[in-house]
């Protein structure tokens, strides 16, 4: 066994080792299912982090950056991080009132409705499921790279791998686990593209080498590699599917169950909305990082097949070997990360909201949820078995699901009096089939659609229409008034002068480092060199501001700074009225 195999190998264990000892602290439906309600900060953003950056991340959009488009991915200013803050003030914090176990029973007790839940428990099951399906894949395929096993044996490790601790320990195990992946793929991301930018001889070489490679001249462009043989003709119609995708990957942080579940865990509302402003810190500083990396991967060879393991091949051979064999723990921990939390919310669903076990034996629904995760995750290893892997276009598609399908019902769930019952099931429904459907047909070539028609911006508006069509059709019941006024009634706990000056520590950090530290660091370490490399600087010398990648470098400012100010502003009208904070935030 060589040191590679031998630290995944290791990783696991401690995984499987924690997440067991935690499954024995299992008691009730309330530890399998939130974790007791009693979650830390660090525990709440170390699973939103560790579920989302998946082999979507490490493999899928890193191979993408790598291949074609590793200029605006890290150019971008990681707008859909965002959700996280508008879902914490907008949707989590009230989630986290309801007192529900699963998303689902959240919609089916909003609208006193059996059949939203199970609507919703579908959705999850079929969507999450072909989530699983992608990341457990990604796990086979790290492992089969690194080891003597095949595919299909390395399939059934990796989910044996997350299976045998989720399956037992539910939510407890899977924070917990989660959490120390995250400590892991982020100090091995930040590590090695210290170690690459340094070996390489610098950014300003790094950059200068790949405007070089003629068959990839526009990597490093604001736009990436556009035209015929790729997905988007011009930079405009590569500019739409980004904010397009961005705006979908912003409502899923909002409201999508393996973000907005996080918070139903959480330990009072202030660990809601300090967790989610530093999840979004995060996953924004990854993100570059981890896209980055992608991009200079091309130096040391910008012919790798598929692109997909193009970090695998840079870890075996652009990096010391320990630090080498600590990016491949760090990717695998990711992957196993996404893994167990999807198993866990399609076995939560699965047992919990779409009708199939009804006793209020809390013992026997226990067992049963932990047989019901069993079926699940057996479930998605044939799915594996069948299905060839197509990492990063199915976890696109996945998402946006959830943006098209929840996001117009989940957002005016708290903040509408009049969707009723009705508008939410058809609204749901809608948004789902306006979604899937369309986009099937442009998979299988029968359909082409511009990019201002993207499935989830049809999907997005049928569900948005047909929810305020039906709504005016339909009449509110006395018992949706009166979930909804409860869940806008404060917690009295909740306020109070020295949790708010703590909370709002966050968003005044996400101003400082977002706002103003990373745009000027990309336009200093990335945007100077790529202009000086491709000729466009001024006459005099300097930076041209008249340009994509110079436009994108304001903008980050722009977002991060509104944002920050905007839930300062938010945060303490909404919990400390007293007052603690200068004037200007509290007139915002």
């Amino acid at each position: 066994m060589d040191i590679y195999t031998a630290a995944i190998a290791v990783s696991i264990l401690v995984y499987i080792v924690i997440g067991n000892y935690a499954g024995r602290g299992v008691r009730n439906l309330d530890d399998y299912y939130v974790a007791g309600r009693r979650a830390p900060t660090l525990l709440i953003v170390g699973t939103l982090v560790a579920s989302v950056m998946s082999s979507t991340m490490f493999l899928g959009e890193a191979g993408f950056a790598y291949d074609t488009q590793a200029g605006p991915y890290v150019l971008f200013p990681q707008g859909a991080a965002v959700g996280y803050v508008l879902g914490a003030l907008f949707f989590g914090r009230y989630l986290r009132r309801s007192r529900t176990n699963t998303l689902a029973e959240f919609f089916g007790q909003r609208f006193n409705s059996k059949r939203v839940q199970v609507l919703a428990g579908i959705t999850i099951v079929l969507a999450l499921g072909g989530y699983l399906l992608a990341v457990t894949q990604g796990a086979a395929i790290l492992l089969a790279e690194l080891t003597d096993l095949s595919y299909v044996q390395a399939l059934v490790v990796a989910w044996l791998s997350y299976t045998t601790f989720t399956m037992y320990s539910g939510s407890r195990g899977v924070i917990l686990t989660d959490t120390l992946m995250f400590l892991l793929f982020t100090v091995a991301s930040a590590a090695a593209v210290v170690f690459l930018v340094r070996d390489l001889g610098g950014v300003p070489s790094i950059i200068e080498d790949l405007v070089a490679i003629e068959q990839k001249k526009d990597l490093m462009s604001w736009h990436g590699m556009i035209g015929p043989g790729t997905e988007w003709p011009t930079a405009i119609d590569y500019l739409i599917w980004a904010i397009v995708i961005d705006i979908s990957w912003m409502l899923v942080y909002m409201v999508s169950p393996w973000q907005s579940s996080r918070h139903q865990m959480a330990r009072n509302e202030h660990v809601v909305l300090r967790s989610a402003v530093i999840a979004a810190l995060f996953v924004a500083l990854l993100q570059v990082l981890v896209y980055g990396m992608g991009g200079i991967i091309n130096v040391g060879n910008p012919e790798i097949s598929p692109p997909e393991s193009a970090t695998i091949w840079a870890s075996l051979h652009m990096l010391p070997t320990v630090l080498g064999a600590l990016m491949l723990a760090g990717i695998m921990a990711a992957v196993l990360s996404s893994a167990s939390t999807f198993l866990s919310l399609v076995g939560f669903s699965v047992s919990n909201d779409i009708g199939i076990h009804d006793t209020d034996d809390e013992s026997r629904s226990l067992r049963f949820s932990r047989l019901m995760m069993l079926v699940t995750g057996a479930a998605a290893l044939a799915a594996a078995l069948v299905f060839p892997p197509q990492i990063f276009w199915l976890t696109t598609f996945i998402a946006t699901v959830f943006a098209s399908s929840w996001g117009p019902v989940g957002l005016m769930s708290i903040w509408s009096k009049r969707i009723t019952e009705k508008a939410a099931f058809w609204g749901m429904l809608a948004g789902l089939v306006f979604n899937v459907v369309p986009k099937f047909f442009t998979f299988v070539g029968v359909l082409e659609l511009p990019s201002y028609l993207n499935p989830v911006i049809i999907g997005g508006l049928a569900s948005l229409l047909v929810t305020l069509i039906v709504s005016r059709r339909t009449t509110v019941s006395a018992a949706e008034k009166r979930y909804l006024a409860k869940l806008h009634e404060r917690p009295a706990s909740e306020v109070g002068q020295r949790r708010t000056r703590i909370t709002l520590i966050a968003p005044a950090v996400l101003i400082i480092v977002n706002g103003f530290v990373l745009p000027i660091l990309l336009t200093v370490y990335y945007v100077l060199p790529y202009q000086r490399a491709t000729g466009t600087l001024t006459p005099a010398g300097s930076l041209d501001w008249a340009t994509g990648e110079m436009a994108l470098m304001v903008s980050w400012s722009g977002i991060w700074i509104a944002l920050g100010v905007f839930a300062i502003g938010y945060i303490l009208k909404a919990y400390d009225p007293a007052g603690v904070a200068p004037a200007i935030f509290r007139q915002s």
